[in-house]
């Protein structure tokens, strides 16, 4: 295959299509959804089999068991995309509306309109439900997408991809609206973040070594985070009962996602309540424990935590745990050795929370709650098309208002500048 041709065709059939969705109204999008989520439903059965050839091929290559993980499509994960497809539908259509709409003393009205993007380029490894969650963003967002999943789940990318082709068929939608792409081919990558006649947004999901290289060698702008590196800091005023399940829930729900948490941080005073629940918890669970010197004196077994383990995302059953004197150590801590994605703070001082919310410089921050629920489903946003730690254009779970920008509109009757 002529990587460099194929992908030039892909890019002006979804920039072609990109014109048809940005005009398409908010019935015509959701029908669409709908009969995604219906075609899913329908090929439950043809989407297991695709899924399990992806997982007997990586598991022959010797694929981690974090990405095995996010590589399986279980029966409830197959239904969570269907909520994820209905719940995209019922949420409110941002293309079109108006804001802060104003007269100014020419009398002339001045507001802005939520517009597309265009056509996003979405690059990601392992999930296939990320197909499902990108394709749905993107149609009701009212952009085209162009998605490039990992070798290792292209079976099952391809199943979705069919699902997908008949929703918007159904819909009377154009099929380049989303277009997955067909080869493994990594040339295919470098060809999209490059493509900027045909492309506006580039998304990469997935390892850090992936987003680095999507970062250095884009023209197109990127949305992006480059790791999870997530902190729950538990507090001298602390609940110790909701502490024990909030630290053991960030870290064991799942190991290999971006929102798990990575180091816990324990103030001195409360340290001896908490830390022997939980390390027996962990030990039980079978999570490595890495300490720093006073956190041996009070789990004498744990491992020795190094200055890398701070910066680390582990993606595994591993664990760095330091004590801190006082939640502006903690503070510091978390904005010098986090990712600026998700921390939390455990402690019934509301003063401290309100403080906590404002000073930690990252894209979720959290009062007692696990780090798990940075997440766009959790968030209401139906989906999420990842998770951003830069600052602009978009922050934290990325959602349908994350996919359009903005546009001034000025509203006059004959009106001339003087």
């Amino acid at each position: 295959m002529d990587v460099k041709a194929y992908m030039a065709q892909v890019g002006q059939q979804a920039r072609q299509a990109s014109a048809e969705i940005a005009k398409a109204d908010s019935g015509v999008k959701n029908k669409a959804l709908f009969a995604i989520a219906e075609a899913i439903e329908s090929q439950r059965e043809q989407l297991a089999i695709a899924n399990q050839a992806d997982m007997v091929r990586g598991e022959e290559n010797g694929l981690d068991s974090a990405l095995l993980d996010r590589l399986e499509l279980t029966p409830a994960r197959i239904d969570a995309m269907i909520e994820g497809l209905t719940q995209v539908a019922a949420l409110a259509d941002p293309v079109g509306g108006m804001t802060d709409l104003e007269y100014r003393p020419s009398g002339i009205q001045v507001g802005k309109m939520r517009v597309p993007l265009g056509v996003i380029g979405i690059i990601y490894e392992s999930r296939p439900n990320v197909t499902i969650e990108a394709a749905s963003l993107c149609l009701k967002s009212g952009n085209a997408a162009i998605l490039r999943g990992g070798s290792e789940a292209i079976e099952s990318n391809r199943a979705l991809a069919e699902c997908i082709k008949q929703g918007l068929t159904v819909a009377g939608l154009p099929e380049a609206v989303v277009q997955v792409i067909e080869t493994t081919d990594r040339a295919a990558v470098g060809e999209l973040i490059t493509m900027t006649e045909y492309v506006d947004v580039v998304v990469p999901r997935g390892g850090k070594s992936l987003i680095e290289r999507i970062s250095s060698d884009a023209k197109v702008t990127v949305i992006k985070h480059l790791d999870g590196i997530c902190h729950v800091y538990i507090d001298s005023e602390a609940d110790t009962t909701k502490a024990v399940n909030i630290g053991i829930n960030a870290k064991t729900h799942r190991y290999g996602t971006c929102n798990t948490m990575e180091t816990l941080l324990v103030a001195k005073d409360i340290a001896s309540k908490v830390l022997p629940q939980l390390a027996t918890a962990y030990g039980e669970i079978g999570v490595e424990l890495r300490g720093c010197s006073e956190t041996k004196s009070i789990l004498p077994n744990v491992l020795d935590a190094t200055e890398e383990d701070w910066a680390t995302e582990y993606l595994a059953p591993i664990l760095s745990i330091k004590l801190v004197e006082n939640m502006a150590e903690a503070i510091v801590h978390i904005n010098q050795y986090g990712s600026h994605h998700t921390d939390s703070i455990v402690t019934e001082n509301y003063t401290k929370a309100r403080q906590f919310l404002r000073q930690v410089d990252s894209s979720s921050v959290m009062v007692n709650a696990s780090t798990r629920f940075a997440d766009g489903f959790e968030y209401g946003l139906g989906a999420e098309i990842g998770i951003s730690t830069d600052k602009i254009h978009a922050r934290g779970p990325v959602g349908l208002e994350g996919l359009t920008s903005q546009k001034w509109v000025v509203l006059g009757d004959g009106h001339i500048r003087h």
